[in-house]
């Protein structure tokens, strides 16, 4: 991403619906099954909300996040503070040991890479046998817009795409959904009918009335998903799988 992102990031990425909503998601499947003091890697931590969210819901948890940027690496170890091992690396050359980790979470990095079978095979090659991989990234090559060209996003995702990345890499016990279903129409109608030259991120600080539709929407989407049901269409693609 670009250099204001990340600082934008950093101010909103704590209360806008959509992290929050995205760590529901994460949180839905690792809620179970996780040791107690499981090790995670955020590879893409950004400036940290994640870490900083999952270390106040799993307080045992070891926490370890990589990002490309530097600056973003400095902001998530200020905002998250000792006991985190923040690095600056890629998702396509993990600095850490062969089964170093229990979690390895990626939440909208992997459309930044121009190799992701090499990312897919690098959080294969340090998870544990046992191990998940969660994986969110944004849907449909035909939403292309102002906000994938400020994020450097360099390809958007189907369901199939991910599955085969994950089984490419040899990961079992594949799932996939969409997600962010409920406001679509909006998401397409703001990107595709009333995108403005002032537009860069939808990450953003959005009106208190707004915010709180948005995350009663995903509200419901979260009570469809933990039924047991899945999502069709969404502007992104999440995806877990277990490593043999």
């Amino acid at each position: 991403m670009q250099t204001d992102e990340y600082l934008k990031l950093a101010e909103v990425e704590d209360r806008m619906w959509y992290f929050r909503s995205l760590h529901g998601h994460i949180e839905r499947e690792l809620g179970f099954g996780v040791k107690p003091e499981a090790a995670v890697l955020d590879a893409g931590c950004g400036t940290g909300g994640l870490i900083l969210r999952f270390r106040e819901w799993h307080p045992r948890w070891k926490f370890s996040g990589i990002d490309f940027m530097p600056i973003a690496c400095d902001l998530a170890r200020k905002r998250c503070g000792a006991g985190v091992d923040i690095r600056v690396a890629s998702i396509t050359e993990l600095p850490f040991a062969d089964q170093s980790f229990d979690v390895v979470i990626s939440a909208d990095v992997v459309c930044q890479v121009d190799n992701p079978e090499v990312a897919a095979a690098e959080f294969f090659r340090v998870l544990r046998p046992g191990g998940i991989v969660i994986i969110n990234v944004p849907a449909y090559m035909w939403m292309w817009s102002y906000h994938d060209d400020t994020c450097q996003t360099k390809h958007r995702y189907t369901r199939p795409e991910i599955d085969a990345l994950l089984g490419g890499a040899g990961f079992a016990d594949r799932r996939t959904t969409h997600w962010n279903a409920l406001p679509f129409p909006v998401v397409w109608a703001k990107r595709k009918l009333f995108r403005t030259d002032r537009d860069t991120s939808d990450v953003k600080e959005y009106p208190a009335v707004i915010d709180a539709g948005f995350r009663g929407l995903m509200a419901l989407e979260h009570a469809w998903l933990r039924a047991g049901g899945r999502w069709a269409w969404g502007t992104s693609v999440f995806g877990v799988a277990r490593k043999p």
